[in-house]
């Protein structure tokens, strides 16, 4: 008996798998979800949030407009003066969409051009400790 040539069927299907992970490995907030989270109260509880075991630097540094959590304080405030920052920063100015406003795009009332959003950077506090 030969041995079968059907070796390695199943090579299209871990192409298919690797793909769907790299595509959610960098899913980051969407920047409506980043508006609702910069709302006073919110912006407060994700700033200060207890000590979290499973999450990077113990869920101590959070930078609020790029969601993401750092290891330490130090590379929170290097992060703050990259590109990447300041182009959420950017990216955050403008008003998210609303519901009316993709109805006036589609044609069922007249265009109003969005409005901007007052963003404040984010200020670092020196942990004591």
């Amino acid at each position: 008996m030969g041995k079968s040539r059907q070796t390695g069927n199943h090579k299209s299907d871990k192409k298919k798998n690797i793909a769907r992970t790299w595509k959610t490995k960098h899913k980051t907030k969407d920047l409506d979800q980043i508006h609702s989270d910069m709302k006073p109260e919110t912006a407060a509880k994700l700033l200060h949030q207890e000590v979290d075991l499973d999450v990077t630097g113990c869920a101590q540094h959070y930078c609020l407009h790029c969601a993401r959590y750092f290891v330490d304080l130090r590379s929170l405030k290097e992060h703050l003066k990259t590109k990447v920052h300041k182009r959420r920063l950017k990216q955050l100015r403008e008003a998210p969409y609303t519901q009316e406003e993709a109805e006036r795009a589609a044609g069922m009332g007249s265009y109003i051009t969005p409005q901007k959003v007052e963003v404040k950077s984010q200020t670092v506090e020196e942990d004591m400790d």
